[in-house]
């Protein structure tokens, strides 16, 4: 399919017409996800090779409207739609595609990611877990920490050091791991939330095949950076596809879920974008408890109103790149530096909208607690997939062509600050 020479009307009355054909609330989530795969409209922008239709990101946009409007939901959440496929279609072999993508689109397979660790966050690449070979399979050996959705996972996206002596960027490999194995220790980590989004994962001898190994071997950290790439665009809000419905995976127990209910129990089709959806919570906030007409308010709703509208064309800018096959750059980086910067602004016009309610929690309070928990985690944008600073230095090195080095005027002469 090529995208010049697609009428977007043409793919709107497509979607809508087999929407209203296919779209059955009595079927099962499982059922339903197979059927949207099948028709190649979970991620209609991935490439055709890859379960897509290798649409534009105006076209994929399109095709999420329609199946919104038909009251739809879209295909699974989660990091194996966001990181795992895209990663996988650009650097896995034939048989690697064959074998994950089928059930990361059809949401049979729950992906999350085993980047970070204690010692190695921002500075990634000084990870400690290592990959001993033994015969035709790996023994990995290590921790992870802040990992989304592990305890639901059945395989993730590991990096691991294969060549010790290598200098720290070449001697990484990045496999496929499964989770459901001895060696592989899940325990959740309690938020001041009150949830458990993230866990740490305690890995001792877990064995994955060679036929796992992504990218090829001791090439990880540049099959890493496609993942991070993909990541902060959708962490900013530039996903693809439908959009999530709810996560994948037979540990979630969704699958076997009407998808009526689904869309009942959260009271939309698809789950709204990043970056929009904190604006449309506080303006109505904001008229339910008469705050509209407060000059300070409507002004901040405005500054999120436009921070919002930014973030999203920057995500876009980021997905158009990448569909055709252009270097994104640093627009990632923006996207998710804008969202940070949305957070905080959310985290203080939100209470200030509810006043001293906002210090309550729970579902009964006004905006059923939504508010108070995204106060909550506010910090936590600014750190994780990559912190504010670290942002801010990949901008400024792929973004504006800055040195690496800092450097300061002294007595005439541009020196190296040490």
């Amino acid at each position: 399919m090529t995208n010049t020479v697609l009428d977007p009307e043409e793919v709107r009355a497509e979607v809508r017409a087999w929407a209203q054909e296919f779209w059955d609330p009595e079927l099962t989530v499982a059922q339903w996800w197979q059927i949207l795969m099948e028709a190649r409209w979970t991620v209609s922008s991935w490439p055709e090779s890859a379960l897509g239709r290798g649409y534009s990101t105006a076209l994929a946009r399109i095709v999420s409207d329609e199946l919104r409007a038909a009251g739809a939901v879209g295909g699974p959440a989660g990091l194996g739609l966001l990181l795992a496929g895209p990663t996988i279609y650009t650097h896995g072999t034939l048989e690697q595609q064959e074998r994950y993508l089928t059930t990361i689109v059809n949401g049979q397979e729950a992906w999350c990611q085993l980047f970070s660790e204690p010692s190695a966050g921002s500075d990634l690449a000084s990870l400690q877990t290592k990959a001993v070979r033994d015969g035709d399979e790996w023994v990995i050996t290590g921790q992870k920490v802040w990992t989304s959705g592990g305890a639901v996972a059945d395989l993730g996206m590991l990096l691991a050091r294969t060549d010790p002596d290598a200098p720290k960027h070449k001697g990484i490999s990045y496999f496929a791991l499964p989770m459901d194995q001895a060696g592989v220790d899940v325990r959740p980590l309690r938020e001041m939330t009150g949830r458990a989004l993230f866990s740490e994962v305690f890995i001792d001898e877990a064995r994955v095949s060679n036929d796992a190994v992504i990218g090829g071997l001791n090439n990880g950290w540049a099959v890493a950076n496609t993942t991070l790439a993909f990541e902060r665009a959708g962490l900013g809000g530039g996903g693809s596809g439908a959009g999530g419905a709810a996560f994948p995976g037979p540990k979630t127990g969704v699958l076997n879920t009407r998808v009526g209910d689904l869309v009942k129990s959260s009271g939309r089709s698809v789950q709204p974008s990043a970056f929009g959806g904190s604006f449309q919570l506080f303006s109505d906030l904001a008229k339910k408890l008469d705050r509209h007409s407060d000059p300070m308010i409507r002004q901040r709703l405005a500054e999120l109103y436009s921070l919002n509208e930014i973030g999203r064309f920057t995500s876009l800018r980021a997905k158009a790149a990448r569909s055709s096959g252009k270097e994104s750059g640093a627009i990632g980086n923006l996207s998710k530096l804008l969202m940070s910067r949305i957070t905080r602004l959310s985290r203080d016009l939100g209470p200030e909208i509810l006043g001293a309610e906002g210090m309550l929690m729970g579902p009964s309070t006004t905006g059923g607690g939504v508010v108070q928990e995204m106060t909550l985690f506010a910090p936590a944008p600014s750190i994780y997939g990559g912190s504010d600073e670290i942002q801010k230095n990949i901008i400024g090195e792929r973004g504006l062509g800055l040195a690496k080095e800092a450097f300061v005027a002294v007595n005439g002469r541009g020196e190296a600050i040490p």
